[in-house]
């Protein structure tokens, strides 16, 4: 049933995520609308698509946003820029922001992990598209057993990393580790980033690996993985695990060895996650962008159904 009380979202930054955000949010029967694009760079491009489609624009730099009163009754505003928007016009105007760059302002969100312990909360950051795409693996994993070590490796298509992401790599890159111990829950992480230059472009790819204390049900693991990816594919449809779940165990007699920490006995977890994007905007190789865009959009639709729940009760 198509809800009867819309929010009304602002986008700031008119590149590919912002673009493929909107055109999202504009085919979809949820209760966002798109109140405002503004685009910060000099270049056209989405912003002239949204004009086409009759969504309210401004080419302000990120020094001159518009007031928020110029837009409405915006409820919800995401900050696609590289740089980060100015927080004081936003408090003031008492939106929720969600950042969709690797911003060190507000809890990480991953929507399928714990969006649900930050409804009320005014600035997620949501982390990055490696991050969306790994957290959640190791949480699941987490769920049955201890882990004490979590690593990624994630590999995009060069045509999906545009300059804006090449220059923050490295704070996505500690972006991305702080997530997997602080959503994911691993004691210690590492996060590691490739841009591969391949052509035809390769689909985004995530090698997860979890050291897991102890001799865990491996069962129980598979099944825990198996209910996340539901979980995230239910906003991410081009979600999906490569193969099954491999495993191996490591005993007193035979420790894996970690220059670190020493000797480790347990259980080595490695999933395989592969990102397919999807329509309307991106091709189908931009699997990181896709991740983005839809757990922008999937807690932007929660927060805004708990916001209109929160005050239909008050009244």
């Amino acid at each position: 049933m198509t809800p009867t009380v819309k929010c009304p979202v602002a986008i700031l930054g008119s590149g590919d995520v912002g673009t493929d955000l909107m055109m999202k949010i504009l085919r979809s029967d949820g209760p966002l609308t798109v109140g405002a694009l503004v685009g910060l760079d000099p270049e056209p491009g989405g912003l002239a698509r949204a004009e086409r489609l009759g969504v309210p624009t401004s080419a302000a730099g990120i020094d001159g946003l518009p007031a928020m009163p110029e837009f409405g009754d915006i409820g919800i505003v995401f900050d696609a820029t590289p740089a980060g928007a100015p927080r004081a016009e936003l408090e003031k105007a008492g939106v929720c922001v969600l950042d969709l760059n690797p911003a060190v302002v507000g809890p990480h969100c991953v929507p399928a992990v714990n969006l649900e312990d930050h409804l009320d909360t005014p600035n997620l950051n949501l982390v990055t598209g490696a991050g969306q795409a790994t957290v959640p693996i190791v949480a699941a994993v987490g769920r049955v057993g201890a882990v004490s070590y979590a690593e990624t490796v994630t590999s995009v298509a060069a045509k999906s990393a545009d300059p804006a992401t090449r220059a923050t790599i490295d704070e996505s890159i500690e972006t991305t580790a702080a997530a997997l111990r602080t959503v994911g829950g691993a004691r210690r992480a590492r996060a590691i980033f490739i841009i591969n230059p391949a052509d035809p472009p390769i689909l985004m790819r995530n090698t997860v690996y979890c050291l897991v204390d102890g001799d865990v049900p491996r069962g129980d693991i598979e099944q825990s993985i198996a209910a996340m990816v539901d979980r995230v594919t239910s906003y991410v449809p081009g979600y999906r695990l490569k193969q099954r779940v491999q495993f191996e165990t490591f005993t007193a007699t035979d420790p894996l060895h970690i220059p670190e920490t020493g000797g480790f006995t347990g259980t080595r977890v490695t999933v395989l996650v592969e990102v397919t994007a999807g329509e309307p905007h991106l091709p189908g190789y931009a699997g990181n962008l896709e991740m983005m865009t839809s757990a922008a959009k999937a807690a932007a639709e929660r927060i805004a159904l708990h916001r209109s729940r929160t005050a239909g009760a008050a009244t």
